[in-house]
């Protein structure tokens, strides 16, 4: 009855907006309260036919606000950009629920950038571990003790890679190099072999049982590579405070770089620089006792990792790409040397071209290759055709001392030289895991045990050349005092003889 009296007794522009008002009601139930608000009469037809036009896109338009705003984060925006002025209320449940929904997609995004914790660490790298670094997953991945040995080389290759000067390994890497070689050593706890031990009964009578121990190379190995570990971190924490020598960039200018090593051969290092006095005696002294420290771990260092490539076992794609004799291995001049009657270390070293380091590697390639020849020829003896060979087994015994000798004597004068064909093929195709894990720890060591030594030659070859410079200058300037003193008697007696000529004239 109010609606239509309400029709009967108001305007037409009235009548109009109470009929959408009804149709509206009927079709979705309560009028949105910001429909309610334009259907309010207006003092004017102007104002009536604007309040018709929201009326109508008021229709137009879902019918709440909250339920378009739930279709996201963007609507949300939308939403509140378009009816925060129009309805206090819609405005505030709009900003409600952004604010109740952001949260949670900041939440998201922390969780993307944060960093890994040390258990996600974990879980990666022991994965990529049981996978063979194939991350597809269809078992064409290496072995599992190729894959220890790379992540060795690799953890090895992110930490030491950037210790390019004399100064403390940062905690952070040093941190992290600990901790991960940790992870991957706790493999070798669980290598173990069983041997037999006596243990009491409840009854009192002896029973033997079998027993598991860590494999006995390991358990000797592993703690004195990780004693050489500890002392190499701890004698670059030795040169915390050096104030005697600083290194200058490759990038610096030409009056920073003088009176400084040049390092030609290493341009990949910075320059090292001392003062122009040298460094003092103390000093010297002290780096000298670093070098011979360092020295001692790379020589215990080289020893394990060469007994351990003595034992690996000879793979047999190496065995197939050999010559059938140590001649066409060596060739006629390097053969002749070493199985001549007389032969002398010396004199072989010196004969041979050891300029490059290409050239020096190819010779320790052939060496090894006639060694291994040689040594199965030694174990073949039991063979008939082997005893047909012009070369008794005495002569083969001592052609193989002689190689070994040259071979030992090579790798201690050139150190640091990149691994040979016969060590490449052994540590590819190990299949012994422990054996690789020690070859990788102990080849590592090495490297970062040379690595220090070289820094610490280069820094005594700057000191030596700036003392040099100074002698000569010093010996200049003498040189030129002795002359002087030398002229100035002549220049003062012809001074005299002038003055007494002009005497005489008068």
């Amino acid at each position: 009855m109010t609606s239509t009296s309400s029709l009967a007794g108001g305007s037409s522009s009235q009548r109009c907006a109470l009929r959408r008002s009804n149709a509206l009601r009927s079709k979705y139930g309560a009028v949105n309260p910001v429909i309610v608000r334009f259907l309010k009469p207006a003092h004017g037809g102007d104002a009536a036919g604007k309040r018709e036009e929201a009326c109508d896109a008021s229709a137009r338009k879902p019918p709440s606000l909250v339920m378009q705003s739930a279709c996201g984060i963007n609507a949300a925006m939308e939403g509140k950009a378009i009816f925060h002025s129009k309805g206090r209320k819609v405005g505030c449940r709009l900003e409600r629920q952004q604010n109740e929904a952001m949260p949670t997609l900041r939440g998201k995004g922390a969780r993307l950038n944060r960093c890994p914790s040390e258990m996600e660490i974990v879980k990666e790298k022991f994965s990529k571990l049981l996978l063979g670094e194939d991350m597809s997953g269809g078992g064409k991945g290496v072995s599992s003790a190729l894959a220890l040995s790379n992540a060795i080389t690799n953890l090895a290759a992110s930490v030491f890679s950037e210790q390019r000067r004399l100064e403390p390994m940062p905690t952070e890497r040093k941190v992290r190099w600990r901790k991960q070689i940790d992870w991957i050593l706790s493999v070798a706890d669980h290598i173990v072999d069983f041997i037999p031990s006596q243990q009491k009964t409840d009854h009192g009578s002896n029973m033997e049982v079998m027993v598991t121990v860590q494999r006995r190379d390991l358990q000797m190995a592993i703690p004195a590579l990780r004693k050489l570990d500890a002392l190499l971190l701890d004698y670059l924490d030795n040169f915390k405070d050096h104030n005697e020598f600083w290194y200058v960039s490759k990038d610096a200018n030409e009056s920073e770089k003088e009176n400084s090593n040049k390092n030609d051969g290493k341009w990949w290092l910075p320059i090292v620089k001392v003062h122009p006095n040298g460094l003092s005696e103390v000093s010297q002294k002290w780096l000298q006792f670093q070098k011979d420290s360092v020295n001692q771990v790379l020589k215990a260092a080289m020893a394990i990792n060469s007994q351990v490539l003595m034992e690996m076992e000879i793979p047999g794609v190496y065995l197939e790409s050999l010559p059938k004799n140590g001649k066409a291995c060596l060739g006629d001049a390097i053969y002749r040397s070493i199985t001549d009657e007389v032969f002398d270390l010396e004199q072989f070293l010196k004969s041979m071209d050891l300029s490059t380091e290409y050239k020096i590697l190819d010779l320790v390639n052939r060496i090894e290759a006639s060694i291994v020849i040689w040594k199965r020829k030694l174990q073949n003896k039991e063979n008939k055709t082997s005893w047909a060979s012009p070369i008794s087994l005495q002569k083969r015994e001592q052609f193989e001392e002689r190689a070994e000798t040259i071979l030992l004597l090579i790798k201690q004068r050139f150190r640091g030289l990149p691994q040979s064909v016969l060590d490449t093929s052994k540590i590819q195709y190990c299949k012994d895991v422990g054996q690789s894990i020690l070859e990788s720890y102990s080849r590592v060591l090495e490297s970062l045990a040379f690595t220090v030594m070289s820094q610490i030659e280069d820094v005594l070859d700057a000191a030596s050349e700036t003392e040099k410079k100074n002698e000569g200058i010093c010996k200049g300037i003498s040189n030129a005092n002795d002359t002087k003193k030398r002229t100035l008697p002549d220049a003062a007696k012809a001074k005299n003889l002038a003055y007494f000529d002009r005497l005489e004239s008068l």
